[in-house]
């Protein structure tokens, strides 16, 4: 499904619906140590949300609340997130939401866990399971939220701030939309309403490119267009 993708953890499951696959595959991620990230993080963050979802939220990594959790997206960058979908009128139920890689990665400054980057071997050590996310939820589009969740699917192909916002082609059957990562909205303090309106923006066309496809697909499926039965 990726650019010169790997084995997936989902290629090493066998019987069972999509969602059954993803609860195994996330049983399988508590003890992964693909890379050197499990050594001094609490837990693995795995994705969560319907195995049904036409749209795939892709982050860079859990951050410290997210590494406490268990969870993604739980975080001040987490209630940015939940509500910008909101307002862009995508219920997250509905979604899946994940990242690149699933640990997270921190220097100590005094008592605080401080965020690093992960690094490329990082990223693709944890592509095993990124893949088999993709390979058993099947989304339509797949929405990169942030530089590293970019590269993680597409390394070199495209820059955030150059195509945010854009449905661009991908792979088949699925598009891409890039954006920023809500984190960042919490760094820009001084244009934090504007960055802030821009990434629902962005939100909403991934809302009305799955709903637009949906009602497409419906219409292909009954024999209907925009202008009523053919």
């Amino acid at each position: 499904m990726l650019d010169k993708e790997p084995i997936s953890a989902a290629a090493q499951l066998h019987g069972g619906t999509p969602e059954k696959k993803l609860r195994e595959m996330a049983r399988q991620a508590e003890h992964c140590t693909r890379c050197d990230l499990y050594r001094n993080a609490t837990q693995t963050v795995f994705g969560e949300g319907s195995p049904d979802a036409s749209i795939f939220f892709i982050g860079e990594q859990p951050g410290d609340k997210e590494d406490l959790a268990g969870a993604p997206f739980v975080g001040p960058a987490g209630n940015i997130f939940n509500k910008c979908l909101e307002e862009a009128g995508i219920d997250r139920s509905e979604c899946y939401v994940t990242n690149a890689v699933k640990h997270f990665k921190f220097r100590l400054r005094g008592k605080r866990r401080m965020h690093q980057r992960p690094n490329a071997g990082e990223i693709q050590a944890c592509r095993w399971w990124l893949n088999g996310e993709l390979e058993l939820v099947r989304p339509r589009l797949i929405v990169a939220l942030g530089a590293t969740a970019a590269n993680s699917i597409a390394p070199r192909k495209f820059k955030v701030m150059r195509d945010r916002g854009a449905i661009l082609p991908f792979m088949e059957n699925q598009a891409l939309l890039l954006t920023v990562h809500p984190s960042y909205l919490l760094r820009v303090r001084d244009d934090m309403a504007l960055q802030r309106e821009l990434f629902v923006r962005d939100l909403r066309t991934a809302a009305e490119f799955v709903h637009e496809d949906a009602k497409a697909a419906d219409g292909r499926r009954t024999g209907t267009n925009g202008a009523g039965r053919r």
